[in-house]
């Protein structure tokens, strides 16, 4: 069986995957154990530098292919897909350095009698092999996160692609091989949904990383073998709340880059825009007229600024979810229409029903949402009351405001005077409630993929 790699513009085929059976894929977990077990095959931390600082080269080299496969497969604009294929490489940078930073350190013993006369240190070493699964929207850097701190922390992984776009994945794995990574410690494993499960599931896997749908990364979190360590990333319906205080020219900028930034699919795009009443009809047409203005189209022009979705039913369901919310009382002040079987257009909707879908679950696709509020607490109460909590941001130009909304939203991280998907690929990032468990990052991602050992001496008494 193969998977088929669909352009998401043009619904042309770019090329193919063959899928993994099982059996394959018990061997090489058999195979990932048996070299976490055998401490002699185990790689240095020089020669995994090594490799990782290759690897860099390789796609400093091929930066510019690798950022038109992510363009072709994902359909995100080439413009944003360049700055991927920089994270990507800069992703890959930071492990080394955490390599460097990383260690142990001493316990002091003799607080107490009980402990004097001992010594206490810690040391890392690699918790065992890594399931990876990833999402499609950021097909190269997704998997330098995943991929990368496990080879860095030297566990052997097996990852699996999203569907729609494996030939990132793959291209980041091969140069991982190019650069002198042998395959039996990184696998590429494209396969069915079965598979997979029994893959994640299985007793011999020791750490799971997913990104993607909550159901289904909740789904297999309840499955997973005892002792199976996890991180869990999926998405949320980002808040932002303006304050009366803060300029529209400082806020509309972001808002549009944040809500429409790779058409909305991303897990912290800006969702929920509260503003206050007075200023809902002004700061709406501001945001919509902004909207209107931004290029849709195919991913692979320079001047695009919004591309497709990632399969056609997906713009069905956005659209559907668009009318729904029109239907029950929201104003659409723009876009709410589709342009193509994968394009909608970037959408602004003014005050829809706090129980249509928009409203209360991630719509992931390019559409943000409005909202007037008399009261900052009022809409502090809005922002929170959905099961999902990553990041939010505040638009003020008062600090005490600022550091108000910071302490009431429930989020882990709050943005000021930025949008909600702001990242860089060092900083921790992290859903809370249902929109994740651990925290991502590079160097929170490698501390997750090893673990603490202590040792502690018991000195003999010195001979005088």
């Amino acid at each position: 069986m193969t998977w088929q790699v669909l352009n998401p513009y043009d619904q042309e085929c770019i090329g193919s995957v063959e899928l993994v059976d099982w059996p394959q894929v018990d061997r090489w977990l058999d195979e990932a154990r048996a070299l976490h077990e055998d401490r002699q095959a185990r790689l240095p931390a020089h020669e995994r530098i090594a490799i990782l600082q290759r690897a860099i080269g390789l796609m400093r080299e091929r930066a510019e292919t690798l950022a038109m496969q992510i363009a072709l497969e994902g359909g995100k604009p080439i413009v944003d897909a360049r700055v991927e294929t920089s994270r990507a490489i800069q992703s890959v940078e930071l492990c080394i350095h955490e390599l460097f930073a990383s260690g142990g350190r001493e316990i002091p013993m003799d607080l107490t009698q009980a402990g004097a006369g001992r010594k206490a240190y810690t040391f890392r070493e690699p918790i065992g092999p890594v399931v990876a699964i990833s999402a499609f929207n950021h097909p190269l850097n997704l998997i330098a996160h995943q991929v990368g701190p496990a080879v860095a922390s030297g566990c052997p992984v097996l990852v699996k692609p999203a569907k729609d776009t494996p030939l990132s994945c793959k291209s980041f794995v091969e140069i991982l091989y190019e650069a002198g990574l042998n395959e039996n410690w990184c696998r590429f494993v494209p396969c069915s949904d079965e598979v997979a499960e029994k893959m994640v599931t299985d007793p011999r896997t020791a750490f799971f990383s997913f990104i993607g749908s909550a159901r289904v990364g909740w789904m297999l979190r309840s499955k997973l073998a005892p002792g199976t360590r996890l991180a869990l990333e999926h998405g949320g319906a980002a808040p932002v709340i303006v304050d009366d205080s803060v300029a529209h020219a400082k806020v509309i900028p972001p808002l549009l880059k944040g809500g429409f930034y790779h058409s909305g699919q991303v897990c912290v795009s800006v969702q929920r825009v509260f503003v206050p009443r007075a200023e809902l009809p002004d700061f709406a047409a501001e945001l919509a007229a902004g909207a209107e203005a931004l290029t849709v189209g195919d991913p692979t022009n320079a001047e695009t600024q919004c591309g497709p979705l990632i399969r056609p039913a997906e713009v069905d369901r956005v659209e559907s979810w668009v009318d729904a919310a029109v239907q029950g009382g929201g104003r659409l002040a723009a876009g709410g229409k589709r342009t193509g079987s994968t394009l909608y257009q970037p959408t602004v909707l003014v005050d829809p029903p706090d129980d249509a879908d928009v409203s209360r679950k991630e719509v992931f696709g390019p559409v943000v949402c409005i909202y007037g509020y008399d009261d900052v607490d009022a809409a502090i109460t809005q922002a929170n009351a959905l099961p999902y909590a990553f990041q939010a941001a505040v638009f003020t130009d008062r600090m005490s405001w600022a550091d108000y909304c910071v302490e009431a939203l429930a989020a882990s991280a709050v943005m000021v005077n930025d949008h909600t998907a702001f990242r860089v690929d060092w900083m921790p990032f992290a859903g809370r409630r249902q929109s994740g468990l651990g925290t991502g990052g590079i160097g929170y991602t490698m501390a997750d993929m090893s673990e603490e050992k202590m040792v502690v001496v018991n000195s003999p008494s010195s001979v005088r």
